[in-house]
């Protein structure tokens, strides 16, 4: 007869790295708003809240480098370092704040996010 207990989990010895060997970015933000600003695990960090500065070109086509389902929240006036990855799978985004719709990798794609972002207001986008 088995040791085992039906539904039972077994973790493997060594620690499970999140997103291995994926590209990462460390970009500095600050809510420069007057509300908190809560960015979810898969968000696409570029097309974030308007209010927070930062690098935007840099954080294109990237999320926060943290477990699935959680969240960095950001305080009005704050400032700090956060760790992006980039975002994997076929890399279309659709809808988010309405930025890029479309591969993430197309150059096209990219400029006309870049512009719409500049026109929209949004900080941290040097057109």
């Amino acid at each position: 007869m088995s040791d085992r207990v039906p539904g039972e989990l077994l973790p493997a010895d060594d620690p499970i790295e999140i997103n291995a060997g994926r590209e990462t970015a460390t970009v500095t933000i600050e809510n420069t708003g007057d509300r908190p600003v809560q960015v979810g695990s898969h968000f696409h960090f570029f097309e974030t809240n308007p209010e927070l500065e930062f690098d935007r070109e840099a954080a294109y086509g990237m999320r926060l480098n943290v477990p699935a389902g959680t969240a960095i929240r950001f305080e009005p006036g704050s400032e700090r370092d956060v760790e992006l990855v980039a975002i994997g799978g076929d890399r279309i985004v659709h809808g988010m704040g309405g930025l890029v719709g479309g591969d993430l990798d197309d150059e096209d794609v990219r400029e006309r996010a870049l512009e719409r972002a500049a026109e929209a207001g949004y900080r941290g986008v040097e057109r």
